[in-house]
Parts: C-alpha cells; structure tokens; sequence
C-alpha cells in the first residue's frame, strides 16, 4: 500500500474515530450529572477516552503518512 493511499484511508478514519469518542466522552458525562453510579459512568468514561486516543493516533498516522508521500514526491521531481 503506498503512503497517499494510507494517508486517505488513516485521516479520514482517525477523524471519524475522534467524534465517535467525543461523543462518547459526553455521553459517560451525562450519565454522571444523572447520577449513574460509578460503576456506570468510570468504565464508561475510560472507555470513551481510549476511543478518542486511538482516533488521534490515526489521524496522527495520516499526518506522518501524507508527509512521507511529500517527501517522496518531492523526491522524484527534483532533477539529480
């Protein structure tokens, strides 16, 4: 696979995987101004921070991706 192609497949998923986790962030939070017990709302809670890491580290993965293709490109432009 090359680096544009991971590029367009870890961007796009990792910001999808973050807004999931966002969204899943505030739901343990409401579930803790409800009153939930802890038991509910902790599990919950660390569960949605461990999404939204991983959907960071994607989107990080992109990053690092797009700027290996750059540097590739670039490579290949420049005469020798």
């Amino acid at each position: 696979m090359t680096h544009k192609a991971k590029w367009l497949l870890f961007a796009p998923a990792g910001l999808m995987v973050i807004g999931a986790g966002a969204c899943l962030v505030s739901w343990a939070g409401a579930l803790k101004e409800k009153g939930a017990p802890a038991k509910e709302w902790v599990p919950a809670g660390t569960a949605a921070l461990a999404v939204l890491n991983a959907g960071v580290s994607l989107f990080g993965h992109g990053v690092t991706e797009n700027v290996l293709y750059r540097l590739k490109e670039k490579d290949q432009l420049e005469p020798a």
